[in-house]
């Protein structure tokens, strides 16, 4: 149970230091609304979420009344729409007929994010999977709450660079359609490299075919209270600094158990994991790059800032696991240069660039997120850039992700706006070194060779 002196800790870090749930997401599988017709899957969908997920915002809204705790987000998640719509989707057209469907749920249930517009292809891409991604930057710019999530990687069975060069393709189309909203439609989409099946946070989430028909994910986030925290202890040595984090992930991810719990029990739901992320927010003071700055680096992305993160990364998951027996998800520190002041402000005095991103990423809980490159950014690029990141996570055994958001007729130092958690971002350099003849060659990159434990 948790006692009087925790929940007098839990009000100071809401009214003082920007702690809240991040989201309640509740995943829901589709796997029964298969048919080999179109229209009647749109039919079975629309039915089965608005019938799930009809309780879930007010339920919220309930919970964070009477314990003081603020939610900002409900989420649903679903089965990867390229599996439910395999049998009935003959066309990319199909596709976004189920997107449009997903949209209209959303809307009628008052849920901010529904994810699972997704394919996983770490192997290979079947007839419905291409279908899909072909269908995304249409889905995207026609909706306004679905988002989309591919895997083109694992650590099992390596990279799928058929995959990876159509994704450059279709994240510089999906800017294209969605020009005139700054891109908007990707900052909807990500790539993954080992994405997780329990992931609450958007754009990832989806609700993996190893899940029961219906869970509730919870996702929690603190920057502003480890900042806080480190505050405390400004000249303490690194034992002291670890020790400090640790006990004050514990401490935000008892407050995210007891939300899931309650959800669960109230919508009748069973719990499934507590997602233990700093993901930051535009708002000042909830900043994970704040964060690096406190344990002693200059500005994000100055030397020691990897290591900085690596440090509060381990002992953000050290202090949720203790905290409870479900912590899963993406759990540790997330990097979005678009949704953290402090990212935005060391992009824009050239503290931070994409390479030094790309060396936090192996240390990170996601990857390269919410970053603006301009706006004659090739696909050929974008796929490289892509490669690189899915790589990282393959011979890391790691989650990685990539969330870029070319420009369009931008080009770097200017900004996009993108409005409330999205943020804004400055756009930064792209090496202009081609990688074409790498990136056209084809077929797949092999798992490494670790990846053989059985």
């Amino acid at each position: 149970m948790i006692n009087i002196s925790e929940v007098i800790e839990t009000n100071r870090m809401i009214e003082k230091e920007n702690f809240d749930v991040r989201t309640i997401t509740m995943g829901i599988s589709l796997l029964d609304c298969i048919d080999a017709d179109v229209d009647t899957t749109c039919e079975k969908i629309h039915a089965k979420i608005t019938a799930k997920a009809k309780d879930l915002v007010k339920t919220g809204e309930d919970i964070s009344a009477e314990y003081g705790i603020p939610i900002v987000n409900k989420r649903i998640s679903v089965t990867p729409i390229a599996l439910v719509g395999g049998a009935s989707c003959k066309s990319p057209e199909d596709f976004v007929k189920i997107a449009r469907t997903l949209d209209q749920c959303a809307r009628e249930v008052g849920v901010n994010f529904i994810g699972g517009y997704s394919a996983l292809v770490s192997k290979g891409m079947t007839q419905a999977d291409e279908y899909l991604i072909r269908s995304i930057p249409e889905a995207l710019a026609t909706t306004e709450l679905v988002c989309s999530s591919i895997n083109l990687g694992s650590t099992k069975q390596g990279i799928n660079m058929d995959a990876v060069r159509l994704m450059g393709d279709i994240v510089r189309q999906t800017a294209e359609r969605t020009g005139d909203r700054d891109g908007l439609g990707c900052a909807k989409l990500v790539v993954f490299c080992n994405a997780p099946d329990d992931n609450p946070f958007m754009a990832g989430a989806f609700h993996g075919v190893t899940e029961p028909d219906c869970i509730i994910n919870v996702g929690v986030s603190g920057p502003g209270v480890v900042k806080a925290a480190l505050e405390e202890c400004r000249d303490s040595d690194f034992e002291v600094l670890c020790e400090t984090i640790k006990k004050t992930a514990f401490k935000i991810t008892r407050v995210g158990q007891l939300v899931a719990q309650e959800a669960s029990h109230r919508l009748g739901v069973p719990f499934g994991i507590i997602d233990l992320s700093l993901a930051p927010t535009p708002a000042i003071g909830d900043s994970v790059a704040d964060i690096l700055e406190e344990i002693g680096v200059e500005k994000a992305g100055a030397p020691g800032t990897t290591a900085a993160l690596a440090l509060l990364n381990d002992q953000v998951k050290k202090g949720g696991v203790m905290a409870s027996s479900y912590v899963g998800g993406l759990s540790g520190a997330f990097i979005p240069v678009s949704e953290d002041a402090g990212m935005i402000d060391a992009a824009q005095c050239g503290a931070l660039t994409l390479e030094k991103l790309e060396a936090m990423t192996c240390v990170c809980s996601v990857g390269l997120d919410m970053i603006a490159v301009p706006g004659d950014t090739s696909a050929e690029t974008i796929s490289g850039i892509i490669a690189d990141e899915m790589a990282l996570g393959m011979v890391n055994q790691k989650t990685t992700a990539v969330r870029l958001i070319p420009a369009i007729g931008k080009k770097v130092g200017d900004m996009i706006e993108l409005g409330g958690l999205l943020g804004r971002a400055p756009v930064m350099p792209v090496n202009q070194f081609k990688c074409g003849r790498f990136v056209n060659r084809g077929g797949r990159i092999p798992a490494p060779v670790h990846s053989f434990k059985n």
